[in-house]
């Protein structure tokens, strides 16, 4: 363990009281998607009889069946929104908040999906115990627009399975994203049976409700998914200006463009990138800004992990630049604490590399610590160490492998078993710190875990995941 102090921290000022969580526009998203499924209830009871329908046991199995089938294509819908890159969604929850929730709605509709479809088939053996095969054709195939349903359920199961983390281990990343894109044609196929089949349906506002649910979902989705990044990248008409070698695997991309302050990005944030370098431009990966963004240029360190990052290594000066973003709440905007702690593993220093270069803070007042396995893979040290010189910032640099799958710190010595304990050595003073973290999942796990021992308030703590 090596300790790197540059400057003394100076005086401190009294902790603010602020909350990091303020009410924002987008809080009233998690009232409306919870109404839609009371809704959804509301419409079943209605046009069901609600518990008078479960009076035999093939008319259980249909009425459960329309219930399942309602509440799961209402989370499909809610899931879309959620990661429909809305603006002020995004600013106020966060890309890795807004994807864990995506994740855990995902799984619960795809369980109602599979209820829905099991109990239908349960029902029609019920009602024809002499005809069962021919009933599930009916019901799987021959009924009006069932086959398209049937179809899209495939793909939605597809598409879960490969989401399942051993699964995401043995793809890479640009397969597992081309596999999830058909989510989208999944929940397309499945929308024509639901009014053609759907028993709730029937009267004018259920309908109008309805649609209004797909179209919002589907308009939402064209303009921020699409029609937005198609417009930003045009208009900015960004450009590969140089490609630098940082470390072994390691590659900054330093992207030039026109009038890129409009889009106000901030140190921290990140873009889904495509480079238009040859076949394979179109799956877009994200990366992170690792230096503060300027009016001309943006610039993003990528480590070879997959197909796209490295290619990227290969991009040639002047290949063109399509982006979605910017995305993320790891910026400054968060701060509410008069301190500012950093904690960043491997390739997770790029957003911190650019917080500590642009944000508001007096010497003294931030500390960096950066754990990294071997010291040809300190990425921008000497960068760190002049920014640190420059404006008074505490670098703490931790190498060598970690301790262990459940702990943050590096083996050594110096190690302590508790975890918690080292923080609280490191930075005595971390109730009164913003704790800005970033690195791979496992380790964001522990590191977590030990800034709850601390007895820092989670409202300081921010992160993001640099997996998927």
């Amino acid at each position: 363990m090596t300790l790197s102090s540059v400057l003394p921290r100076g005086h401190r000022k009294p902790p603010s009281r602020r909350s990091a969580r303020r009410f924002t526009l987008a809080d009233p998203l998690g009232a409306l998607a919870i109404l839609s499924a009371v809704a959804v209830v509301a419409l079943w009871v209605m046009n069901q009889g609600g518990p008078l329908s479960l009076t035999t046991p093939d008319r259980a199995m249909g009425s459960l069946g329309l219930l399942t089938g309602l509440l799961a294509s209402d989370l499909m819908i809610l899931q879309v929104v959620l990661l429909a890159r809305i603006p002020w969604v995004e600013r106020s929850w966060g890309h890795d908040l807004l994807t864990r929730r995506h994740r855990w709605i995902g799984f619960a509709s795809f369980w109602l999906m599979i209820a829905h479809v099991v109990l239908f088939a349960v029902e029609r053996a019920v009602r024809e115990p002499a005809a069962t095969l021919d009933a599930l054709v009916r019901v799987f195939i021959s009924d009006s627009w069932m086959l398209f349903a049937t179809v899209g359920t495939i793909l939605l199961i597809l598409v879960v399975v490969t989401s399942i983390r051993a699964a995401r281990r043995r793809l890479r990343y640009e397969s597992w994203h081309l596999i999830h894109l058909y989510s989208y044609v999944g929940i397309a196929a499945t929308f024509p049976h639901t009014f053609v089949d759907g028993a709730d349906f029937h009267e004018t506002w259920t309908r109008i409700y309805w649609w209004s649910l797909y179209g919002f979902a589907f308009a939402v989705t064209l303009l921020y998914r699409i029609a937005l990044p198609a417009w930003r990248s045009l208009h900015h008409r960004l450009r590969v200006e140089s490609v630098i070698t940082e470390a072994p695997g390691v590659v900054s991309i330093t992207v030039k463009g026109h009038r890129l302050d409009k889009m106000k990005t901030a140190s921290g944030q990140f873009f889904i990138w495509r480079f238009l370098d040859g076949p394979g431009w179109s799956r877009g990966n994200p990366y992170t800004l690792s230096a503060a963004p300027t009016p001309d240029r943006l610039r993003i360190t990528i480590k070879a992990a997959g197909d796209g990052s490295e290619r990227a290594a290969r991009l040639a000066p002047g290949t063109r630049a399509l982006i979605e973003g910017p995305y993320g709440t790891l910026t400054a905007r968060r701060r509410t604490q008069p301190r500012m702690l950093l904690i960043a593993a491997g390739i997770g220093i790029t957003p911190m590399r650019a917080l500590l270069e642009d944000t508001p803070y007096a010497p003294g007042e931030a500390t960096l610590i950066y754990r990294y396995s071997e010291d040809q893979h300190a990425v921008f040290a000497d960068e760190l160490r002049t920014i640190a010189a420059r404006r008074g910032i505490e670098l703490i640099f931790l190498p060598g492998p970690r301790r262990a799958d459940t702990s943050w710190q590096a083996a050594g010595p110096a190690h302590l078993d508790d975890d918690a304990q080292v923080l609280r050595n490191l930075v005595p003073d971390i109730a009164t710190c913003d704790i800005y973290v970033c690195g791979p999942p496992a380790w964001l796990t522990a590191i977590r875990k030990a800034v709850r021992g601390t007895g820092a308030h989670r409202d300081h703590l921010h992160t993001e995941e640099f997996g998927w």
